[in-house]
């Protein structure tokens, strides 16, 4: 059954992978579990996301005139919040946000010049509790999939092990 949480999330948790190892403890889950989440681009305003230093995730922190851009997920239950929170672990604080959805205008383009700033929502997020440790750069989700990802998305290989193996 679906739930009626909602988060933003905006690094790792992108890749629907990621997302169903943590939430359902399966990368890739049959299709009527898939089908219990939704998820919509979204962006996220005052906020800035950041490589946290010797780690493959980023930390979103509070930046004023900066915006994230990340997807907005529904159908969370409790059990799966838990998880998350599990996941995001001591580094993180979860916090409620409000998030602007985008929607697609006209055709798609490369730089997703055609998505424009929707509804409102409001949703759970992680906020890196330590700036400190963060590095003044923006975090990059696509160098993630392409050099990272697959640590992070297999089976056999734990979250530990990816953070372990970042470090």
């Amino acid at each position: 059954m679906s739930g009626q949480l909602t988060a933003f999330v905006y690094g790792t948790l992108m890749d629907p992978r990621v997302f169903f190892r943590v939430v359902q403890g399966n990368s890739d889950p049959p299709e009527v579990i898939r089908n219990l989440y939704t998820f919509t681009p979204a962006i996220l305003h005052g906020y800035c996301r950041h490589r946290v230093r010797t780690a493959d995730y980023p930390g979103i922190i509070p930046e004023e005139g900066r915006s994230v851009r990340g997807i907005y997920v529904t159908g969370l239950t409790d059990a799966n919040i838990d998880k998350l929170d599990s996941f995001e672990g001591d580094e993180y604080e979860r916090r409620t946000v409000k998030v602007k959805l985008l929607e697609q205008v006209g055709d798609d383009d490369a730089e997703g010049e055609s998505l424009v700033e929707g509804e409102e929502k409001t949703a759970d997020t992680y906020v890196f509790i330590y700036p400190d440790q963060i590095e003044r750069g923006e975090w990059d989700f696509e160098h993630f999939r392409r050099e990272r990802l697959r640590y992070w998305a297999r089976e056999e290989f734990s979250f530990d092990d990816a953070v372990d193996e970042a470090v």
